[in-house]
């Protein structure tokens, strides 16, 4: 275990969504002399600069560590409880740091949307890191907490409604003002050209339970066509994310015993409205997500929405489950700033700290945010995070 300097290092502060987490952490948590964190990446001239931007303390730790230099990167862990990085994509810049903390015993959480990747992780450090005592956290953004924590929160309304959890549930995103981030599209990219290199990746990426080795649950819906859905009486269109968000349900859902049941039916889609202008609109966004499918256009890592860009934009999500004799229960989720910057640095951020002060007991192994943290996340991101959980009549 490390020397516990630190609570918790910002690996990549110096870049656009690491500046945000740091900003954010400088700012809600000024007042709190018990949590000491530092920022790190490959330059200390850059990080001073983030740091003065963001009206950081000037004597906020710098450390200097680059994603190529294992040395570097050990002298990075060994000084910290736990690493928060947004250094990605990870199949790029990952492997190592990952590798590194589950040796240590060091806590690591990042943004990661690659599930490809994620396997890869799984099967060679799982048991290193239940060994060595480190919590591995995948997904500590956008994707897929919003997502995550609503069925999770959705399968608890139906518990109380019903009396029993749900096997089918539905994942709608209804409202969205902001897109994804720099770092979000440069994986995106990564993850197809890895596919294109090796074949054999491509049936993990359209295996839906890719994240929970050793079980198959039954099969899911495809969400790759517009499609009109009768339970919520509107036109609905694929959503770009469903393929890592479904896959981090699904590994929740097994992490804690599966309270969703073993036949647990989930899927994610776009609400795009009812009648013939829905189904237009579904198709025009059919259309537009082959781009995005294969992470064309879009932001580059490092860039960014403006402050009042991020301020301005918001997400609603709805979550249906199913009974079997038809009653259904609703759950929103929304957050108060795009999904992609200013609502994903504050739930990294949450993230962190709750790990370290909510959730000392979880044990050691590679995690999924809510099935570490689940009600306490929660209450995190509602208290200091501006997200809301609501159940709907």
């Amino acid at each position: 275990m490390s020397a516990n300097k630190f609570d918790i290092v910002v690996y990549g502060a110096s870049g656009f969504t690491g500046q945000l987490v740091a900003e954010y952490l400088a700012s809600r948590y000024a007042k709190d002399s018990e949590l000491k964190w530092a920022m790190a990446g490959r330059s200390l001239e850059k990080l001073a600069g983030v740091r003065d931007a963001i009206g950081a303390p000037a004597d906020t730790p710098l450390i200097a560590a680059d994603a190529g230099d294992a040395a570097s990167l050990k002298a990075m862990i060994d000084q910290t409880k736990s690493v928060l990085t947004t250094v990605g994509p990870y199949q790029l810049y990952g492997s190592e740091l990952v590798a590194a903390c589950a040796a240590s015993g060091t806590d690591y959480l990042d943004l990661c949307g690659e599930p490809v990747w994620m396997r890869q992780m799984i099967d060679a450090h799982e048991a290193t890191a239940k060994s060595s005592g480190a919590r591995i956290v995948f997904s500590c953004g956008f994707d897929s907490i919003p997502f995550e924590l609503g069925v999770f929160f959705c399968e608890a309304a139906a518990k109380k409604t019903f009396g029993a959890p749900v096997s089918r549930v539905k994942g709608r995103v209804r409202d969205m003002k902001g897109g994804p981030s720099g770092g979000t599209v440069a994986s995106i990219k990564a993850t197809f050209m890895a596919a294109a290199r090796d074949l054999s990746l491509v049936s993990m990426l359209q295996n839906p339970f890719v994240l929970t080795p050793g079980f198959e649950g039954p099969h899911q819906p495809r969400g790759n066509r517009p499609k009109l859905d009768e339970d919520i009486g509107s036109w609905t269109a694929p959503f770009g994310m469903a393929t890592i968000n479904t896959r981090n349900v699904h590994r929740s859902n097994m992490l804690m015993g599966f309270p969703y049941g073993r036949d647990l039916v989930y899927d994610e889609m776009v609400v795009t409205g009812a009648g013939e202008q829905g189904e237009a609109k579904a198709r025009r966004l059919f259309a537009a997500s082959k781009a995005e499918r294969t992470g064309v256009g879009g932001p580059k890592p490092g860039e960014g929405p403006s402050k009042e860009e991020r301020e301005s934009g918001l997400y609603d999500l709805l979550f249906v489950g199913l009974a079997p004799d038809g009653r259904q229960v609703r759950v929103a989720v929304k957050g108060d700033r795009d999904p992609g910057y200013g609502s994903t640095s504050k739930m990294i951020s949450e993230c962190a700290v709750c790990l370290l002060r909510d959730a000392a007991e979880v044990p050691a192994g590679i995690w999924t945010p809510g099935a570490a943290m689940g009600d306490r996340l929660i209450k995190r991101l509602v208290d200091n995070a501006g997200l809301t959980f609501e159940v709907e009549g």
